[in-house]
């Protein structure tokens, strides 16, 4: 009876996991529409990171031969197929909604807004201590070049742009890279790299030579970025998390909620967008915007931001045991396939 009641379980256990799986793409399709946040910081506080990078990397030699037999099937399994098709998903809707959520956030309320990623950040840092010993002095070393790395990458200054289809595929691999580690944007990346608006407008107007290259970057870039991460992480795991700890950290300097913007890149449209910021405390943002910092609502946000990702940690370990269990050794397992 036991065994009839594990059956039926497993199914609804299964649609379960898809659907959290797809809530966190469409988290990470959002973060990715913010300037400071990245879709690895948040495949890092929703802990699939690893899951990630691994089924990334799965792409190979392997799956390359599977595919030419013609063995779906096992090529299906042996890339995680299930699990990145359905976190595509997910970041497509994620980025669709974005358009009218988080734009409007941005627009509106900015201070609170980034006040909660402020939150969710801290909150993941905090739970991410788990994974490596921050005791060690190497493991220390690794956090503070991460956050030196993140603030540095965040304060550089746009570059002469170079639109030959070389440097448009280079921008595009770099680009990719940054989207992938937690704390860097792979918009700001493009925005430093001088091509932002190029890309874009080729987007918009289909030019197909520009589309192609840049998206043959991204793939060689992902599919390349992917294999040293996961060696990393295989190898060097402290040290790993010890840098993505780091560049969470690092990261914070961009979502400072009180901004005097400096400088602004013009769109296609016409329209001025913020490019670099300088960081201010709540009394000078109010003597020189000459607009109210917000603080109690951003003191909330920051809270709220935080109080969601313990709250969605301590239910995924009190109620999601069975799964959890189900999906480490499956992962394991794609793991040492690999």
């Amino acid at each position: 009876m036991s065994q009839e009641s594990t059956k039926q379980d497993q199914p609804r256990q299964s649609l379960t996991s898809h659907l959290a799986l797809y809530a966190k793409g469409v988290a990470m399709g959002m973060g990715d529409s913010v300037p400071g946040i990245s879709g690895g910081t948040i495949a890092v506080i929703t802990h699939i990171y690893d899951k990630l990078i691994f089924s990334i990397r799965a792409v190979d030699r392997q799956a390359l031969s599977l595919f030419f037999h013609g063995d779906f099937r096992q090529l299906w399994r042996y890339i995680n197929g299930t699990f990145l098709s359905v976190l595509a998903l997910g970041i497509l809707s994620g980025l669709l909604l974005s358009a009218n959520t988080v734009l409007y956030l941005l627009d509106n309320h900015f201070e609170a807004l980034m006040a909660f990623f402020i939150g969710l950040v801290l909150a993941s840092s905090w739970l991410l201590k788990n994974e490596c010993n921050l005791r060690a002095s190497t493991t220390l070393i690794a956090l503070i070049v991460g956050v030196v790395f993140t603030v540095t990458i965040g304060i550089l200054p746009p570059v002469n742009a170079n639109f030959s289809l070389i440097a448009i595929f280079f921008s595009g691999a770099i680009a990719i890279c940054a989207m992938i580690l937690p704390g860097l944007s792979g918009a700001f990346i493009l925005l430093i790299l001088g091509v932002y608006e190029y890309v874009l407008r080729a987007l918009l107007d289909f030019n197909l030579p520009v589309i192609l290259v840049f998206m043959l970057g991204c793939i060689i870039g992902l599919l390349a970025f992917s294999r040293f991460l996961a060696w990393m992480l295989r190898h060097y795991h402290d040290l790993s998390y010890g840098f993505i700890i780091g560049m969470l950290l690092g990261s914070l300097s961009v979502l400072w909620p009180w901004q005097h913007t400096q400088s602004y890149y013009t769109s296609s449209s016409g329209e001025l967008h913020p490019l670099q910021a300088v960081n201010l405390l709540p009394p000078s943002y109010t003597e020189i915007t000459g607009q109210d910092p917000h603080v109690l609502l951003v003191i909330l946000s920051l809270l709220a931001g935080a109080a969601m990702v313990l709250g969605l940690q301590w239910l995924f370990t009190h109620f999601s045991a069975g799964p959890k269990t189900a999906s480490a050794k499956s992962e394991s397992g794609s793991e040492s396939g690999l």
